[in-house]
């Protein structure tokens, strides 16, 4: 039974080998803006994913394109021995969940106050590598 279980343990190691992620907490764009930018490069491969980051117009794409590359970093910390090229890597996974809420008051007509809601958000990156081709 306990050499079942070591070999339960070395598979999932090995699929946990294949990838990495890259947090980002506490972005001060609200979530929908984010998820704009991020839509655009979910499932996309790395290196299309880093070119459209890069040419996009949207002030959410620098961090985005930041945060993909410390993803990729993160990935090749794991796999020191493999290359990128023939990994193949891809955006797995890419989630915007929204952040803390900063609430300010600002004034309004007749002495009454508004309430605004400066939003922020977290972003996970997942990527992955695509070893099928190779088999």
């Amino acid at each position: 039974m306990g050499s079942r279980k070591k070999q339960m343990a070395d598979a999932i190691k090995e699929a946990k080998k294949e990838i990495a992620f890259a947090k980002l907490n506490n972005c001060p764009t609200s979530p929908r803006k984010m998820r704009l930018v991020a839509d655009l490069v979910r499932g996309e491969r790395v290196e299309k994913a880093l070119n459209i980051l890069k040419f996009s117009q949207k002030e959410a794409s620098n961090r985005l394109e930041k945060l993909l590359l410390s993803a990729i970093a993160n990935w090749q910390a794991k796999n020191e021995d493999a290359s990128i090229e023939e990994a193949e890597l891809f955006v797995k996974e890419i989630r915007v969940d929204g952040g803390s809420m900063l609430k300010r008051l600002r004034p309004a007509p007749q002495g009454r106050a508004h309430r605004i809601r400066k939003r922020s958000n977290h972003v996970t990156i997942v990527v992955g590598a695509n070893n099928n081709t190779q088999s």
